[in-house]
């Protein structure tokens, strides 16, 4: 494989040459800036060999590099190797950026190539911005890789189904309304939308374009005077292409939106979202249109939970909790049994969720982490790679669910065996700042940034840190990863809103040790008002038991003992009616107060 790597560069190079480029840009996304791809568009993966889900791609006649975040450096260094890729580690200190290494390893002048279609029109102003000075140009050059991917993966063509309203809560035209309405606030009078879960979700159509995202490729229009679907035909059944036609849905080919953007008249007002929207969208737009730069419509609303859609996510919880108990009781008769290793793990957790009523698959594959794989922040295990799983010791598991009426996203780290002293204060300092995020309650308009710090102080007090966010937006039967939100430590000016689900996950790595993290779902709720405001504060979604064994409970200060043993009550009351016998005697000895 690391040949093969070799010469695709080679190869690639050679395009370069031709087209007059100094270096190529790959951005590792695709035409709708998904975090998640078809197989069409993984070009940083065809490229490189690394497997993440984020990371660029430079190469220049000489040199080859990736840039990716603290999740995968391991896994990046152990797929890089050998391929003469350097890995440039993001946001670390002595580590350039992107920009700063082009210009540290061109010449003044040089030209830079990218596919415009897979770079965000923010991304692209930013380049441009960084290279300049140098004078080093940032060209709209096409897919390179297109000319040596011979045998690329056609566009997926999977079939398009309805997200039923019993479960999507609120109808296409009375979205399709709200979406206009907001249009108008702004000074806009249309959208393109581009992004596949603010599409799904707009629509109320779901697809299977995207492994473990229920999306499908696709455009659309949204305008007061008429709502185009920029899509595949084959894709929609006959019925489903009739029933969109009756409530006033135009069809149009995917591959039609560009001579649509060029017919647009002069009295189109375009709500264009600079970090969502493709640079080639962008360039097709005519001048004589008025562009009006702002937050995605949908992305803003889909965000925002309604009561009918949390209700329907508490209830995708409880089958979630009863599969994750499903596994916790397998788990606890199987080891020392017969064989479990972390692959037998992966593959137990998709069984028991597939058994759950409306069960759509997985929202990600499954995180499986025992011992030194822990520390891996998101450890991709198969077959031959997996470890034996022993009574000994942490292991870590991150997995969630797809259903009609949600979409979960879990960690638990649980003990194998007695632990050390420093075993227990790890896991136990993880716990607190997953409380403490927890029990917060703060004013409207607070950021996730100044939140952040909540999960962090007392493994901070201990001079230790994790480098990843400590939460992300959650889709509803949509996409695990979602924005506008975030709880991290870096600048998101996007308050969190009643509504809002976001993931709680503080987490410690301990490098060839182990790995810790315990994740729970909350969704952010109207509080009380006062003479000095209006407040929010979060409640618990998943149920799920946490492993009181690992616990320090010298650590834990009242109001933390008494939230433990308060939220075990509740996994306990919400998920004994829906099992029985040995597994009720099990849920009720795991969620025994401390």
């Amino acid at each position: 494989m690391k040949e093969l790597i070799k010469k695709r560069i080679s190869d690639l190079r050679v395009k370069m040459q031709e087209t007059g480029l100094d270096a190529y840009i790959i951005f590792g996304t695709d035409p709708h800036l998904s975090e998640y791809l078809p197989e069409h568009w993984e070009t940083r993966s065809y490229l490189s060999g690394f497997t993440g889900s984020a990371g660029i791609v430079i190469v220049s006649h000489e040199k080859a590099a990736l840039w990716t975040d603290s999740r995968y450096f391991l896994q990046a260094e152990e797929q890089l190797t050998g391929t003469d890729i350097e890995l440039v580690k993001l946001r670390i200190p002595g580590h350039p950026e992107p920009a700063e290494w082009l210009k540290m390893n061109l010449r003044q002048g040089a030209n830079i190539g990218t596919d415009e279609w897979c770079i965000s029109v923010s991304q692209f102003r930013t380049m441009q911005k960084n290279l300049n000075p140098s004078g080093i140009i940032l060209k709209e050059s096409g897919d390179l890789l297109n000319q040596i991917w011979f045998d690329r993966p056609d566009l997926p063509d999977f079939p398009v189904y309805e997200h039923e309203l019993r479960f999507a809560c609120t109808d296409r035209k009375e979205k399709i309304g709200t979406i206009c309405d907001e249009l108008e606030k702004s000074g806009a009078n249309m959208q393109i939308i581009t992004a596949l879960d603010d599409l799904a979700w707009t629509f109320n159509l779901r697809g299977s374009d995207v492994e473990c995202n229920p999306v499908f490729m696709a455009y659309a229009c949204v305008s007061r005077d008429k709502t185009i679907l920029f899509i595949a035909g084959q894709k929609l059944s006959p019925e489903m292409k009739n029933k969109l036609k009756t409530e006033g849905i135009q069809i149009k080919a995917y591959c039609d939106l560009i001579s649509f953007l060029q017919e647009l008249p002069n009295t189109a007002r375009i709500l264009v979202d600079p970090e969502r929207t493709s640079q080639a969208i962008l360039k097709n737009i005519p001048e004589r249109c008025q562009i009006v730069e702002g937050m995605s419509v949908p992305c803003r609303l889909k965000a925002i939970k309604s009561e009918a859609e949390i209700s329907n996510i508490r209830q995708a919880m409880r089958k979630d909790g009863v599969a994750m108990l499903e596994f916790l009781f397998w788990l606890e008769k199987s080891l020392g049994q017969i064989p479990v290793t972390e692959y037998t793990v992966v593959e137990k957790l998709i069984e028991f969720r597939a058994k759950q009523p409306e069960s759509k698959g997985i929202s990600f594959y499954p995180i499986v982490g025992y011992k030194e794989h822990g520390a891996i922040v998101h450890f991709h295990v198969s077959e031959e790679n997996a470890l034996t799983i022993e009574k000994d010791g942490f292991l870590l598991f991150d997995s969630g669910g797809q259903y009609s009426d949600g979409t979960t996203d879990i960690t638990r780290t649980i003990a194998l065996s007695e632990l050390t002293t420093r075993q227990k204060t790890d896991f136990t300092l993880v716990l607190k700042g997953m409380i403490s995020l927890t029990l917060a309650k703060f004013p409207v308009n607070t950021r996730g940034y100044h939140l952040d710090i909540l999960a962090r102080k007392d493994l901070w007090k201990h001079g230790l840190n994790y480098g990843h966010g400590t939460g992300h937006g959650v889709g509803y039967f949509l996409n695990v990863h979602e924005g506008p939100m975030s709880i991290r430590q870096e600048l998101n000016d996007q308050p969190i809103e009643a509504g809002m689900v976001i993931s709680n996950e503080p987490a410690l790595y301990r490098l060839g040790e182990y790995g810790l993290r315990t994740e729970n779902l909350i969704v952010c709720m109207k509080d009380e008002s006062t003479e000095y405001g209006n407040f929010l504060s979060f409640d618990t979604l998943t149920l799920c038991p946490i492993d009181t064994k690992s616990i320090d409970k010298n650590l834990l200060n009242p109001e933390e003992i008494q939230w433990l043993n308060d939220y075990h009550i509740r996994v306990f009351e919400e998920l004994a009616p829906l099992v029985k016998d040995e597994l009720k005697v099990f849920l009720k000895e795991l969620t025994t107060a401390i």
